[in-house]
């Protein structure tokens, strides 16, 4: 008797100091769970259960985030907007370093930011789902980082094979898929993805004649 009495008086303990976060950690403790929350039962898991995973009321759930819709809001900017470094696009642009360099250097630090379990879960399941967050996520990424690559690769394009979109997305979804096949499907990373991402964006390169130091 008196063990459960215990235990009923540490689960209590663990409630008021649960309460008792202020509310910016309490926001974000519930945006980090509901990332791993989301990217493990889809975007269709409810708030009920995510309250119960936190450890708190649905109520005090909807007194920081309205709606569920809200909710995926903060997720989709915690997820995509916040791994998007805003000097990415200056970077390159930046003519005084070669296109390879910049590629390198940009697909290098994008990877290591996104092979990451709940990033790619999430990812595919908002896709399956029809969601609107990764559409909006890649129009984002088409703006401010594929659109950019592309005017540098036609202002150093040789010959008369010109690159369009496509050629861009070929590049972007084949890097991408190192980390689908590895957090989705299960299968090994490569030992050096550093080196298969360099493969890929040579091939890229010498497609439209393109050298490493251009």
């Amino acid at each position: 008797m008196d063990g459960r009495l215990d235990s009923e008086n540490a689960d209590s303990e663990s409630r008021t100091a649960r309460r008792r976060l202020p509310p910016k950690e309490r926001r974000a403790q519930i945006v980090d769970e509901a990332v791993r929350f989301f990217a493990e039962v889809g975007l269709e898991g409810n708030t009920r259960q995510l309250a119960k995973r936190l450890g708190v009321t649905q109520s005090l759930l909807f007194n920081y985030f309205a709606t569920k819709d809200e909710l995926l809001e903060a997720v989709y900017e915690k997820v995509y907007l916040d791994r998007l470094s805003p000097d990415w696009p200056d970077r390159l642009t930046d003519r005084t370093t070669p296109l390879r360099s910049r590629l390198l250097a940009f697909y290098t630090e994008y990877s290591g930011l996104i092979f990451e379990r709940d990033w790619m879960r999430i990812f595919m399941s908002s896709g399956l789902a029809g969601a609107v967050l990764n559409r909006r996520y890649l129009m984002h990424l088409g703006d401010v980082i594929l659109r950019p690559v592309l005017a540098e690769t036609e202002a150093l394009a040789k010959g008369e094979t010109r690159p369009t979109m496509e050629d861009i997305w070929n590049l972007h979804g084949g890097i991408v898929y190192i980390g689908i096949r590895t957090h989705i499907y299960g299968m090994p990373e490569p030992e050096d993805p550093e080196t298969v991402i360099a493969q890929s964006i040579d091939k890229y390169l010498l497609y439209f004649g393109i050298g490493p130091e251009d």
